[in-house]
């Protein structure tokens, strides 16, 4: 007679109960690495590679340390007010999420049991439940929020002072991001509403791109000198090693927000890849037939970019054929904005260091519209709780309210963290200066940090008292 007792590593225990997947738990760790990595050291490295080599530090410092401020408020407080119980519309209740039950019990966001629209409290989609522990979820969503916030410093890298920095992240993790993340994935009146964002086009980059654009206006602008000298990237490799960091790690960052290791997890990862390559190709056409006559490796990491940060709020929720359009409209639409409109008066006006107000809040606009309009409703049913969710493409009625709700959500995020990020960049001005000195814009890493990257020249015997007279 066969023995009809589960193998071990399938019988239930103290540490595996019931409820416990393992290939779930075990995908969303690796997921949450891969976001991690986004953050350190992927752009860590992107931009100590693309900025002058007298910013490498500090950049690095920057995106090193958002992900490292990012974890005690987001263990703290922040986790359950981005995906905890109700507190308001657009908030959850603050609370830590560390004690031992809470870490090993099942995963639950509460906020988004979804009731159906015609009333009596009939339940239309529970609320979401992954089956693995609290402690899976909050790792993942951790890496979310430091990988936003880092960012956010892509705008403001050269100038922005290190104390500024310091004060500035957690304050804009607990007071934007998890706004954001609560209002559109936690349970929120946009997430109740039915507004498309499968991984964070708006939550993430129209957030992070719309913030940084911000910031950049209140520190202000770079010398005309140091503007041009930081055009030239100081390491290639460099970058092309932090955006290869990106790239990949981005299958994390789409295929993790199922919360499962499901179909359409497949897809999600599927489609990325499908819109970032067709984006890129479009970029270096781009360039080669507006730009010059030559393809640019960086404009080729832009056009990457683009399309990874396009196809981020409808991973899972479009058809192939419908990603490769997204990457043909984010390697076009974003280089026409970033290279025609950089020329406008109030562009000239906000120095954003690396242009992530067009390849981070353009595209993830971008995205979000286009969302609605190829969201394909079979795979909608797979992610969605509002019954009937669909793109234009697949029904005009129901379809054209979607994007009329995309964009409401797009201009509720923009206009929140115009707000925020004002706010919290006025009150830490009176705390710290949000600028470096003068002397600290001109030395760079060795007066900010008393570190370099690159010590050849401080080693040589030129005659040039440490100071390489080419840079």
């Amino acid at each position: 007679m066969a023995s009809s007792s589960l193998p071990v590593a399938y019988e239930s225990s103290a540490s595996v109960p019931e409820w416990l997947n393992k290939g779930d738990n075990a995908w969303q760790m690796l997921s949450a690495t891969l976001v991690g990595l986004q953050g350190f050291p992927g752009l860590a490295l992107f931009y100590a590679g693309l900025l002058h080599r007298k910013w490498a530090v500090n950049s690095s410092f920057m995106a090193l340390y958002a992900m490292a401020a990012a974890m005690p408020c987001w263990a703290l407080w922040a986790h359950n007010m981005a995906f905890g119980r109700r507190l308001l519309p657009f908030l959850g209740r603050p609370g830590p999420a560390l004690a031992q039950d809470y870490m090993l019990s099942q995963a639950l966001l509460p906020s988004t049991l979804h009731l159906h629209a015609h009333g009596g409290g009939e339940v239309e989609t529970p609320a979401v439940a992954p089956l693995y522990p609290s402690a899976t979820m909050v790792l993942f969503q951790w890496a979310f929020a430091g990988v936003t916030v880092g960012l956010v410093a892509g705008a403001v890298l050269g100038r922005m002072s290190a104390k500024a920095w310091m004060a500035f992240v957690p304050l804009w993790t607990t007071l934007s991001y998890t706004v954001g993340a609560y209002t559109v994935w936690g349970g929120g009146f946009l997430f109740h509403w039915g507004v498309m964002d499968y991984s964070g086009g708006y939550v993430v980059h129209l957030a992070a791109g719309v913030s940084g654009y911000t910031a950049a206006y209140w520190v202000g602008p770079r010398r005309k000198a140091d503007r041009e000298e930081d055009v030239a990237p100081s390491n290639l490799p460099v970058m092309l090693a932090g955006a290869g960091i990106l790239w990949m790690g981005w299958t994390g960052f789409n295929g993790g927000d199922p919360f499962a290791a499901n179909t359409d997890s497949s897809v999600a990862v599927l489609n990325t890849h499908i819109c970032a390559t067709t984006s890129i190709l479009a970029w270096i056409c781009c360039d080669v037939a507006g730009g010059g006559g030559k393809p640019s490796v960086v404009g080729a990491v832009q056009g990457m970019i683009t399309g990874l940060v396009c196809i981020t709020p409808a991973a899972g929720l479009v058809q192939g054929w419908a990603a490769m359009a997204m990457g043909v409209a984010s390697g076009t639409v974003p280089w026409y904005t970033m290279n025609r409109c950089r020329r406008l008066a109030v562009a000239e006006e906000v120095d954003d260091a690396l242009g992530i107000l067009h390849t981070h809040a353009v595209s993830g606009l971008l995205g979000g519209v286009l969302t609605g309009v190829f969201a394909h409703p079979a795979l909608c049913d797979l992610f969605l709780p509002v019954t009937n969710s669909r793109g234009l493409v697949y029904g005009v009625r129901a379809g054209g309210a979607q994007v009329m709700k995309q964009v409401v959500a797009a201009c509720f995020v923009i206009g929140w963290n115009v707000v925020v990020t004002s706010a919290i960049l006025l009150v830490v001005r009176v705390l710290v200066p949000l600028r470096m000195t003068d002397e600290e814009v001109l030395a760079g890493d060795h007066a900010v940090h008393g570190e370099e990257a690159y010590d050849t020249c401080r080693r040589c015997d030129c005659g040039t008292n440490g100071v390489d007279e080419q840079t």
